[in-house]
């Protein structure tokens, strides 16, 4: 009698096995989210316009802020000497107009500050000069740069974007953003639900 080397799992037990780990894998992706939404801090972000031609892909608005513009003049610290995929702590801080901006960057960790708020750019290609010299401009993503509307009503918000009376507040969780809400002319016009 020969035993095999190999536990074999009846096809059953491996079908709910499969299906508990996705169930897992998506609740987990869910709750991240909304633990962001839930206890986050908040921010206001204007949007700027953006190219025509990239206007409504489907059913989602293409939002671009000037705090994916960053000038080399805010990045402290040693800019990496190789060219490779980066990323970006981004310190913001509210203005007068209760909109937040870019007051710092640097390639690694910046420590808390009363009054700011950290983000975490996604990563990027950087590519180096070699003498650790910075381009003028870093661009970058925050993972903000997209909304899904229901079909057909993103034509509203392209043109309130354009024109600048599109405002994006978010909420903040370890350095990483969520969209709460859209703010057209003052107005909420759409909230993101927790789940």
């Amino acid at each position: 009698m020969t035993t095999s080397r190999f536990f074999r799992v009846p096809p059953l037990v491996a079908g709910i096995l499969a299906a508990a780990l996705q169930t897992a894998v998506l609740g987990y992706m869910v709750e991240s989210r909304a633990s962001i939404l839930r206890s986050g801090a908040d921010i206001r972000l204007k949007t700027l316009p953006v190219d025509p031609r990239d206007l409504l892909r489907g059913d989602y608005v293409i939002l671009s802020y000037p705090i994916s513009t960053i000038s080399k003049a805010i990045v402290t610290g040693e800019a990496p000497k190789t060219s490779g995929r980066v990323r970006l702590a981004v310190r913001l801080k509210p203005g007068a107009d209760g909109l937040w901006t870019a007051s710092e960057a640097r390639f690694g960790d910046l420590v808390p500050e009363e009054g700011s708020v950290v983000l975490r750019t996604l990563p990027f290609d950087y590519y180096s000069a070699g003498d650790g010299g910075l381009p003028e401009t870093l661009f970058v993503n925050y993972g903000l740069e997209r909304y899904y509307v229901p079909e057909g009503e993103g034509r509203l918000l392209e043109d309130a974007r354009n024109q600048e009376e599109l405002v994006v507040e978010a909420r903040v969780k370890d350095g990483t953003p969520q969209i709460a809400r859209l703010v057209l002319r003052g107005e909420p016009v759409y909230d993101e639900p927790l789940y």
